[in-house]
């Protein structure tokens, strides 16, 4: 286990932004502590492990090896500028996803601050929203993540063109419907772990 163990400290310790000094801080042991337990050349104590699990934000039985990390949730947005359109598409989306977490935006900025603090698995977009271009915002989510899966939404298919040149891997027409949208869900660029059962 000491090894392994260790990788995992120094994985999630770095997830966590966490220098080797500032979890040391935390459990109430030296810097060199954690240095040896990360390279696997001394172990802590039950009582110890279960302080580091909770400061990494991790169950116990994970960090010793007993149980897998559950996957990460789905996160799947909407961003519409029409409310009646969305909360339509909302409901679609939530029968054809009933695992994911999906969030509706009809502001473009507001789908953006999201994703700074969410890894967007599937992004539906309208086109056109608003005074704003659902092909700019396509761009600024790919910048953020680049395995971000983009499907596009239009009533317009003169748009779809245009659409392919963004890094999009979708197009769907208006209005939504489960059967389009588990359809586009076999052809995502960067497949969903367990897609099959979506």
């Amino acid at each position: 286990m000491g090894k392994a163990l260790g990788e995992k400290i120094k994985h999630y310790r770095k997830e966590k932004d966490y220098s080797q000094q500032q979890l040391a801080d935390v459990l109430g042991v030296d810097r060199s502590t954690v240095t040896s337990w990360e390279n696997g050349r001394r172990q802590p104590d039950a009582y110890t492990l279960s302080g580091i699990a909770d400061a990494l934000g991790v169950s116990l039985l994970f960090l010793i090896g007993l149980k897998e990390l559950p996957d990460k949730p789905l996160n799947v947005i909407l961003v519409d500028d029409e409310k009646i359109i969305l909360k339509g598409g909302l409901l679609i989306l939530k029968e054809a996803l009933p695992d994911a977490n999906i969030t509706g935006f009809n502001k473009p900025s507001e789908a953006i601050s999201y994703a700074r603090e969410n890894e967007i698995s599937i992004a539906f977009l309208d086109i056109n929203i608003g005074n704003s271009s659902g092909l700019d915002l396509c761009r600024e989510l790919l910048a953020i993540n680049p395995r971000t899966n983009v499907i596009f939404l239009t009533a317009h298919m003169e748009y779809s063109f245009d659409a392919w040149s963004t890094g999009a891997c979708g197009f769907l027409l208006k209005p939504l419907c489960v059967e389009d949208i588990k359809e586009q869900l076999e052809k995502l660029r960067y497949p969903i772990e367990g897609g099959a059962s979506l």
